[in-house]
């Protein structure tokens, strides 16, 4: 299997497939708990985290998760990580928004 990977050049995806299903397993369960993976595209993966503290915390944390996914998956296959934090509320709609214009003008 490991020469079929190789010859078909799957063993990127393969690798960050298993990073992603085992997410919980490479960053401990009290940081899975708060942050889970969103994307990966290209070598950059993007992190949502449950909350703006969790959020830092992820960021004070890069260099170690950095390293644990090198050791997971092998150098070079995740090139950079993007930490997002919960995503806020949407204030495009409503009766008081105005087409165009920010969200300075949903009170009017």
């Amino acid at each position: 299997m490991d020469s079929l990977r190789g010859q078909l050049g799957w063993n990127q995806p393969l690798s960050i497939g298993g990073v992603v299903g085992r997410w919980r397993e490479v960053v401990g369960d009290q940081i899975a708990d708060h942050c889970a993976p969103e994307t990966f595209d290209e070598g950059a993966l993007v992190v949502r985290a449950d909350s703006t503290a969790w959020a830092t915390q992820i960021r004070l944390l890069l260099p170690q998760l950095e390293r644990r996914l090198v050791e997971e998956v092998g150098e070079g296959v995740v090139t950079s990580i993007q930490v997002l934090g919960p995503g806020g509320p949407s204030w495009r709609k409503g009766p008081r928004s105005v087409r165009g214009r920010g969200p300075r003008d949903t009170y009017g």
